[in-house]
């Protein structure tokens, strides 16, 4: 992620000694100590706390330990390109008897899943093998000829042979995508299973992944949930990562400064593109049919078309700005910022679909994405801000001038619904049938109504019990009559306000209705009259058109695949 983590807080303290003898150690800044000179070898001990169960750093309690070289890994200064040897010791502790060992950083002197001596070609290879060390369940596969590990900690109940089989699919199909040989001798997928969780962080050779343990199919399922749908993608996602991040990246990533922030414009490139493919490889490996996918986008387009941050801050900036604003959200960013990932998903879609319908089908971004890997082979030096859409422009023969200049710097609506037009698919922008509704169903009747349907203009959290607003936003009725962030409100009409009734409340109201609101800001008893609004047409359904002639079905079969995945789901 785009932030800086500040691991170095994370160490308790730390020591310096030289043939047995303490050595005098200053802290010059956040994250670096200085030693005095020594004649022989310096041994530097620490104690780190890890109690961070995400994927980006590190956690040891009795049932587990896991970490990310960054984390725990000090780096000796001008030393970083030299080998770096690991040894990973058992803990004596009697509740870590029968721990075993789950990486995909070298093995020097240890057995498989052992604990010994592991090594690394440098500074930067270490840190990017993270480490799963604990009672776990594993599974092995293989896809092209490449060796696979699936390895899940935490309490599950997966079909462990179904996850294989699944994922070998979609490795399967993105090794193809990049030319047939994967750029690693073996790959390790580390999932942590809890009750609640979602999310991931790419490595050069693996992954690791936290989910819900109810998102992982169980034996004997069958058919695919949307929440083992989410988990594929997620997969999938970081997967693509492999090649269009760790290896084809920004220049400004290389070499990669972990002290500071490295800016870049790209990041809609690299993180917005693999979001586009993530869910487009399920279809195509055929783990979902072709309702499922446009479910999918629509939900996408929906996510963006919500937040108004969409028309006043450009892909570009949203790149540039990551470390200050997209990983630093507050109560105002949906106003305020769109994101790289899906509306970099959505400039991706347009960019593909443009490129397919001028050339008849001829060049697609698939083609873009596969002369950049080219481009790294030859030369792994990073991709500049401008080389993107010259190599761009150059593999499809096509002036791509214009379209990246209203994709990438601009704010304008995206032409979603003309460029999906030319493929036979329809796309319906309406209101949302409830706050529940994400997008993704295409609904014939009843819009009308849905076109009066009222609402605040709120996003809000149960708070002990209490209606918590989260977020105002713009234009929508509450930040009409003067309410803000962290109101909670207390009653509509004398009427007492809970989570539970608070959708009802307003539903039984119509669109230009005025309300007497009472709310607590801070402590303070505060009344405002709000009139509702109806809710605007933000949800985004597709469906295949009825009628297409032969030009819009090439069209559609080469962007999505096998004919078969043209049949609409069941």
């Amino acid at each position: 992620s785009y932030l800086i983590r500040e691991f170095a807080r994370h160490i308790v303290w730390l020591k310096a000694e030289c043939n047995g003898q303490p050595v005098v150690v200053e802290k010059i800044d956040k994250a670096t100590w200085l030693c005095a000179p020594v004649q022989g070898e310096l041994l530097i001990r620490y104690e780190v706390y890890a109690f961070d169960l995400s994927v980006r750093g590190a956690y040891f309690d009795s049932q587990r330990l896991f970490f990310n070289g960054t984390s725990v890994f000090l780096q000796v200064a001008g030393q970083g390109s030299r080998a770096c040897i690991v040894d990973i010791l058992p803990p004596k502790a009697d509740d870590c008897k029968g721990w075993r060992v789950a990486t995909a950083l070298p093995r020097l002197d240890a057995p498989k899943h052992g604990f010994g001596t592991y090594i690394a070609d440098d500074y930067d290879e270490l840190i990017d093998h993270p480490v799963e060390i604990g009672h776990f369940d594993q599974i092995e596969f293989k896809a092209n000829g490449v060796a696979h590990e699936l390895v899940i900690a935490g309490l599950h109940s997966a079909d462990l042979k179904r996850l294989a089989r699944d994922m070998k699919k979609i490795c399967a199909a993105q090794i193809d995508f990049f030319g047939g040989k994967a750029p690693f001798e073996r790959y390790v997928f580390l999932v942590l299973a809890v009750g609640d969780g979602y999310g991931g962080l790419e490595h050069r050779a693996s992954t690791a992944l936290i989910c819900s343990r109810d998102d992982l199919p169980r034996k004997g399922q069958s058919g695919i949930s949307d929440a083992y749908r989410t988990f594929l993608g997620l997969v999938s996602h970081e997967y693509f990562h492999t090649w269009n991040v760790k290896r084809i990246k920004p220049a400004a990533f290389v070499p990669y400064e972990l002290s500071r922030e490295n800016y870049t414009r790209l990041l809609w490139a690299f993180e917005g593109i693999t979001s586009y493919y993530d869910d487009l490889f399920l279809l195509r490996c055929g783990l979902i049919g072709i309702d499922d996918y446009l479910k999918l986008l629509a939900q996408t387009m929906t996510g963006v078309q919500r937040g108004a941050g969409r028309l006043k801050q450009t892909l570009e900036e949203s790149s540039l700005d990551a470390w200050s604003k997209y990983y630093r959200q507050d109560e105002n960013s949906p106003n305020s910022l769109v994101s790289y990932y899906t509306k970099g998903a959505l400039a991706a879609l347009l960019l593909d679909l443009q490129i397919r319908r001028q050339t008849r089908g001829r060049k697609s971004l698939d083609d873009v994405m596969y002369g950049l890997w080219q481009h790294y082979l030859d030369s792994p030096r990073g991709v500049s801000e401008t080389e993107w859409e010259q190599i761009a422009g150059q593999i499809t023969g096509l002036p791509l001038q214009s379209l990246f200049d209203r994709l990438l710097r601009s704010t304008e609506e995206l032409p979603l619904a003309d460029a999906l037009a030319a493929f036979a698919i329809e796309l319906q922008l309406r209101p949302a049938e409830s706050a529940a509704d994400k997008g993704g169903k295409y609904l014939c009747d009843e819009l009308s109504r849905l076109a009066q349907r009222p609402v605040l203009g709120v996003r809000s959290a149960s708070d002990a019990g209490v209606v918590k607003l989260t977020h105002v936003l713009d234009g929508g009725a509450a930040q009409a009559a003067g309410l803000a962030a962290n109101d909670v409100l207390i009653a509509l009409d004398g009427l007492r306000v809970t989570p539970a009734n608070l959708d009802k409340m307003i539903e039984s109201r119509a669109a230009g209705d005025t309300l007497l609101v009472h709310a607590f800001r801070r402590d303070e008893l505060m009344t405002f009259k709000l009139t509702l609004k109806p809710a605007a047409a933000d949800t985004v359904a597709l469906r295949l058109a009825d009628q297409a002639d032969a030009g819009q079905l090439a069209l559609r079969q080469g962007w999505l695949g096998r004919p078969d995945n043209l049949v609409k789901s069941e």
